[in-house]
Parts: structure tokens; C-alpha cells; sequence
């Protein structure tokens, strides 16, 4: 529906929020009006100078002044031609400099808004956002707000000079502007409903080839690249035919806009021709007229099409600012608050008291959960699908915010800390582990200060470095988007080496060997041993196998802590945990028959 909004061609609330982008390069766009200025009075002069030269010069034979008019007349032909030089240069670069910084600004942004945020808006919309709305303002920027006062200044100067000539002629050439404003209009009508379907098109397109791009893998494996191609083929053909309309609308536009200025020269040939045959006229102001003529009609057709690059600018524009007034809901303290212990610069102890939590209204994920870590203690999470297991680690790193009750952090409420220092004492390695474009020990680093002895001697721990052994690059390796070049396993050794570069206070392991084969696992047992020592270490597992050696387990059913205890403490209670356990056990002994 956002899509779907175009609004006015003229919204001065948004206008003045645009203009601020204007203000860095003010003196760029003054020097543009400027030139402007001056080109708009020399395309004035010239039809003035061909009436002068005809009139004073060819009539009575003046073969100097001919000359001395003929050489202002290329002067200023080359001073015009300079100046859109120079013109179409500044407006062009300070538009695309315009959108760098709106492009930065939205991306700047899009990193604080939280988890909650992306899980309700679309990626393809998002990337419409960054992309083709920011492309519809350069447009303004560059060819629309500043260069509209040249095509006003022209319609104005030829008005003053055709009425200042002769005013009878001068009106019958302004009789014929109504017709062309009706054109206009329905014209304008059309071309906006077309770009509106154009725009409608582009999202959709935008956000069909992300799902299926990203899910290529699926598409391939249940054989529905038919199907896909075919639903492509309906969203890409309805753009298709949005722009065929849209051209359909120009394309008899443009023709009728000719045909108004041609009635208008061959009224100014019968009237003019007459005036001049009763000598009430010259000839050259009736040449002059003509070139007036041919240069009032144009103005107007391109003031039409700025219209519509206005209206559609007014409509991104709200798009995009609407995406920025998206207030960030969790954001760092005004007052931080550092938590300080024995271990610099904290303790890594983690206490949930009376947590709630629901994603959406009162469906409660979490309820009135309570739990203590201490620190260097290793707390794993069971539970069933749906438990509330993954919610949990998402508290505690504010990727999204508690409804109810507190989260503490060495004392501290988490939400009276810095977001940013809160987080960087946090190590997570996840199930389905994410890769940066770029190379291995880029995607370890992750941008933060760890010298290259550090990275590899992360690399080294986890057991990575038989694996780098076999490229030729090492930690130099280029990894492809999504880490699509490397094997789960791979990936999954790099997330923990990116956790051990990091020296975490708090390690979370959410599923981190479960997609690992039994090989790979017993590699990096020992690494996962000496990461978790001397750290506090939440384990997330289905595999029970896996966290048995953990200082305590809490069962999760249905949002509620329900068992805690160690592996064998559960066990005799012949609880929740027990049956997960006989499951499993169950479960294992079917698989190996």
C-alpha cells in the first residue's frame, strides 16, 4: 500500500525537510541559480538580436553592423553553451552527492532499528526504500527543483518580450497556452497513474527476487523453477505494461503539444504576414515572433514533466522519511551504567528476575521466568520447539526488549547500559552461522581490533586450521556471500573462532553443533572447552549428549521454567527432563537400527 501512495506534487512539510539536504552545497546551487539566470536571459536574447539585425541591419544593408550582430550573436551562442556545461555539472554532481548522503543516512539508520522491526518489513521493500525512492529525489534534486526556475524564467521573459513587441501577436500566441495547460493536465493524470503502477511493479519485483534468490536452493530442490518463472514472468509483465502505458501517455502528449505550437507559428504567419504586407509590422519582429514561439511551448511541455518528477519526489520523499522517524525501540541509557567486578570489565553474572515477554500482544513466549548465572558457570536450556530457548539469549542481548521484569547484568539492569558495551561482552554462535562477502579472517575480525596473530591463533583452537591448510589463500580465503562456498561445518568452526578472537564474558551457544557432522564435533569439542572456561556459558542443545557436563540445566515447557538441576539431579526427579532424555535415547536407538 506504501507503493501505492503518490500524495501531492507539492507538500511544503516535506519540501523544507528536503531543502535541508540542500544546505552543505547551498553555494553550489546558488552558483547553479545563477547560471541559470543568466542562460535563461540568453536564450531571451537571441530572437531579440535576429528582429535587430533584420530590421537595422539586413534591411538597409549594414554589412558592419551585420557582422558586429552576428559575432554578439555566437558569443553569447558560446557563453550559453559553457554555462549549461558548468549548470548540468553542478546540479548533476550535488544530486548525486545528495543521494550519497541520504543513502548513508537511511543505511545509518536501518542499523539501530531493533530485531522487531525487520521481522515485520519486508527486505524488498526496505531495499526499494535505499534505492529506487532515493533515486526519484536526485532526480528532483538535479533536474527538477533548481532547473524549474530557468523554464519559468524563460515563460516569463518571452511573455514580456512578445507583448513588448507587439501585444495583438503577443496574445495570439498566449491563446494558445489554455489548450496546452488542458493537454497538460490529462496528460499529468495519466502519467501519474502509470508511474504509480510502475512503482507498484518495482517493489514487487524487488521483493520476489529477493525471497527466491535467497531461497534458490529450495526453488531447485522441489523443482519449481517452472512455477517461479511463471510468477516472475506475471509480476515483471504487469511492469511491462505499466510502462508501455506510461510511454502511450507521452507519446501522444509530445505530438499534441506539437501540433498546438505549429496552429500557433501559422497564425503568427497569417496575422503577422498580413501586418507585415500593410507595413504595420516589420519583418523582423514577425521572424522574431516565430522564434519566440518555438521557444515559449517548450518550456511548458518539459514544466509538465517536472510535475511528475516533483509529485513522484514528494512521494518518496515521505517514504523515506517515514522510515526515518521509525523511533528505534531499544536504545542505550542517556546515563550509562558500567558494571564493574572482578573480572575486567565485568563478572559475566546474569540474573532474570520475573521476566515476561510475548512478540506479539499477550501470547506470551516467556512467563515470569527467574533464573541466576554465575559467573564462569555453564547453564544449558532444554526444552521442546516453541520453549521459549532462543528467546531468552535474545534478552539478554536487547535484540528485543522485556515486556515485564528485569534482566541484570553483574548487578546492572541491562536497559541502563550502554547498547553497545552491553553487547560487546557478548559471544554468539548460532545454529545457522551468517558470512560477510569478504575474506576468512575478515569474517573472524568482524571489523573490531584483533591483530592477525590473534585471529589465528583463534582459528588454530577451534580446529580451523586443517581446514585452511587445504586453500591457497589461508585466512586469506575470499568468502562468497552467505559463506556459500564453504561447508556447514566450515562455517560453524569460523563462528567459534570469531567468538574466541572476541574474548566474550559471556558466551552463547544456541544449537552450535547441530548441523556439524560427529567428526567435525569431536574436533571442536576441546575448542568449545577452553572457550567456555572461565566464562559465563548459556548452552542452548537438542542434542542432551552435549550438555550433560554442564554446572546446571533448565528445563523449558511452554514459556515456564519447570526443572533445574544437573544432568543426573534431573534424571532421578524422572521429570520433563527425563522424558526428553528417554526420548531422545529412544529416538537414537531407532536411527541406529
Amino acid at each position: 500500500m506504501q507503493e501505492e501512495v503518490l500524495g501531492k506534487a507539492y507538500d511544503s512539510r516535506l519540501m523544507r525537510r528536503l531543502l535541508v539536504y540542500l544546505v552543505p552545497y547551498r553555494r553550489i546551487v546558488a552558483a547553479a541559480l545563477g547560471l541559470i539566470l543568466l542562460e535563461s536571459l540568453a536564450e531571451i536574447a537571441f530572437p531579440w538580436l535576429t528582429r535587430i539585425a533584420i530590421d537595422d541591419y539586413i534591411g538597409p544593408g549594414d554589412t558592419n553592423g551585420l557582422l558586429m550582430i552576428a559575432a554578439v550573436y555566437f558569443g553569447i551562442l558560446v557563453l550559453k553553451l559553457g554555462i549549461g556545461f558548468i549548470e548540468t555539472f553542478l546540479l548533476q554532481s550535488t544530486g548525486q552527492r545528495i543521494m550519497f548522503d541520504i543513502r548513508r543516512e537511511i543505511f545509518g539508520h536501518l542499523q539501530t532499528l531493533s530485531t522487531r522491526f525487520y521481522d515485520k518489513n519486508p527486505v524488498g521493500r526496505l531495499l526499494t526504500r535505499v534505492t529506487t525512492d532515493v533515486d526519484a529525489l536526485n532526480e528532483m534534486f538535479s533536474a527538477g527543483l533548481v532547473s524549474v526556475f530557468g523554464d519559468v524564467l524563460i515563460l516569463i521573459g518571452i511573455s514580456v518580450a512578445l507583448l513588448a513587441m507587439d501585444w495583438r501577436l503577443g496574445l495570439i500566441v498566449l491563446a494558445i497556452v489554455p489548450f496546452i495547460g488542458l493537454a497538460t493536465a490529462v496528460f499529468r493524470n495519466r502519467a501519474r497513474d502509470g508511474y504509480r503502477r510502475v512503482r507498484i511493479a518495482i517493489a514487487r519485483i524487488n521483493s520476489f527476487l529477493q525471497e527466491h534468490i535467497t531461497g534458490m536452493s529450495v526453488v531447485q530442490l522441489y523443482n519449481r523453477e517452472k512455477r517461479s518463472a511463471d510468477k516472475f514472468a506475471d509480476v515483471n509483465r504487469e511492469h511491462l505494461r505499466a510502462n508501455l502505458d506510461s510511454i502511450m501517455a507521452y507519446a501522444v502528449f509530445y505530438p499534441i503539444v506539437e501540433l498546438l505550437t505549429a496552429s500557433s507559428l501559422a497564425l503568427i504567419i497569417w496575422y503577422g504576414g498580413g501586418q507585415v504586407l500593410a507595413g504595420t509590422l516589420t519583418l523582423g519582429t514577425l521572424v522574431a515572433f516565430f522564434q519566440y514561439s518555438l521557444r515559449f511551448f517548450r518550456p511548458i511541455a518539459d514544466l509538465s514533466e517536472k510535475y511528475n518528477i516533483l509529485q513522484s519526489a514528494m512521494a518518496s520523499s515521505e517514504r523515506i522519511f517515514r522510515l526515518l522517524d521509525t523511533r528505534p525501540e531499544i536504545v542505550s541509557s542517556p546515563v550509562p551504567v558500567v558494571p564493574s567486578g572482578d573480572r575486567s570489565p565485568g563478572e559475566g553474572r546474569i540474573e532474570f528476575r520475573n521476566v515476561w515477554f510475548a512478540y506479539e500482544g499477550e501470547n506470551w513466549v516467556l512467563k515470569d521466568v527467574s533464573l541466576k548465572v554465575g559467573h564462569g558457570e555453564s547453564v544449558a536450556i532444554v526444552g521442546h520447539t516453541g520453549a521459549g530457548k532462543t528467546t531468552i539469549t535474545s534478552l539478554m542481548t536487547r535484540l528485543y526488549e522485556i515486556r515485564r521484569g528485569e534482566i541484570l547484568l553483574d548487578g546492572v539492569d541491562i536497559r541502563l547500559m550502554d547498547l553497545a558495551d552491553l553487547r560487546r561482552r557478548f559471544a554468539l554462535v548460532l545454529q545457522d552461522v551468517f558470512m560477510f562477502s569478504g575474506t576468512l579472517e575478515y569474517n573472524i575480525r568482524l571489523g573490531s581490533a584483533i591483530s592477525p596473530e590473534a585471529v589465528s591463533r583463534a582459528a588454530a583452537d577451534v580446529g580451523l586450521t586443517p581446514h585452511l591448510d587445504a586453500l591457497e589463500m589461508g585466512l586469506g580465503h575470499w568468502v562468497n556471500e552467505r559463506g556459500s562456498t564453504l561447508s556447514g561445518g566450515q562455517r560453524q568452526l569460523v563462528a567459534f573462532a570469531r567468538a574466541l578472537a572476541h574474548d566474550p564474558e559471556i558466551l552463547i551457544l544456541d544449537e552450535a553443533t547441530s548441523s556439524v557432522d560427529t567428526e567435525t564435533e569431536g574436533e571442536i569439542r576441546d575448542a568449545i572447552g577452553r572457550l567456555m572456561s572461565g566464562r559465563t556459558s548459556i548452552v542452548i542443545a537438542h542434542r542432551l549428549s552435549t550438555i550433560q557436563s554442564c554446572d546446571k540445566i533448565v528445563v523449558l515447557h511452554k514459556g515456564t521454567i519447570r526443572e533445574t538441576g544437573t544432568h543426573q539431579q534431573l534424571l532421578a526427579q524422572r521429570g520433563f527432563y527425563f522424558r526428553l532424555y528417554q526420548l531422545q535415547y529412544r529416538d537414537q536407538e531407532l536411527v541406529s537400527r
